[in-house]
């Protein structure tokens, strides 16, 4: 076994660049992943779900991919809605590398990738999509929540979705969001918006 993990700061393994064929927002193209970050051989089964499942991200505002890996998510964020400015934001320092090589390669001058503590705290997001990671922990995903989630803009269109794996717990961070979210936010609705291979689409919204 070793302490390494996806979410690890700097991955000590070798980084043995890859380049792997995709297909993100109807388009087929190649990106460029690495040893030491999350799925690295492509587009994970949740962050397919969740892709599968989103409604399309609207066309200007800000956006944000909320732990982003190599950046499936922001990607299709980018390249779905090139007026909007998205972030990408994940503490793995090579897999900030891969995001920011891949928005250049597929032309996406609008996004921008960096670690949490460098986004301005005073932004505010139209639309959050995550897969969050859950074996990060307990608490430092419940940590990692409602330190982004109160970032939602304060309008009914503002919504993040969250893709959790069913036996991972998907159920009942359902439930822990209910519940907590209020405490640091408001008024909040949490609903299952999909559910697909063990999967369930989470979607947060407020009022």
């Amino acid at each position: 076994m070793t302490s390494e993990h996806y979410f690890s700061a700097r991955p000590a393994s070798p980084e043995a660049l890859r380049r792997v064929p995709v297909r993100l927002a109807d388009q087929d193209v190649e990106v460029v992943t690495a040893g030491g970050i999350f799925s690295p051989e492509g587009i994970d089964k949740g962050t397919r779900v969740l892709l599968d499942q989103a409604p399309p991200p609207p066309p200007e505002g800000t956006l944000l991919d909320l732990g982003c890996g190599w950046g499936p998510l922001a990607l299709t964020l980018a390249l779905r809605s090139p007026a909007a400015e998205v972030h990408a934001v994940d503490v793995n320092e090579r897999a900030l590398d891969l995001a920011r090589r891949n928005a250049t390669a597929l032309g996406c001058p609008r996004l921008r990738v960096t670690t949490p503590e460098r986004v301005d705290p005073g932004v505010r997001f139209d639309l959050i999509w995550s897969n969050p990671p859950i074996r990060v922990g307990k608490q430092a995903l419940h940590e990692l929540l409602l330190g982004w989630l109160p970032r939602l803009a304060e309008h009914e269109r503002a919504a993040a979705y969250l893709v959790v794996q069913k036996n991972l717990g998907a159920d009942s961070l359902h439930s822990w969001l209910t519940a907590s979210l209020p405490e640091v936010m408001g008024p909040v609705r949490v609903t299952r918006e999909g559910s697909s291979k063990g999967f369930r689409v989470l979607r947060v919204s407020r009022g």
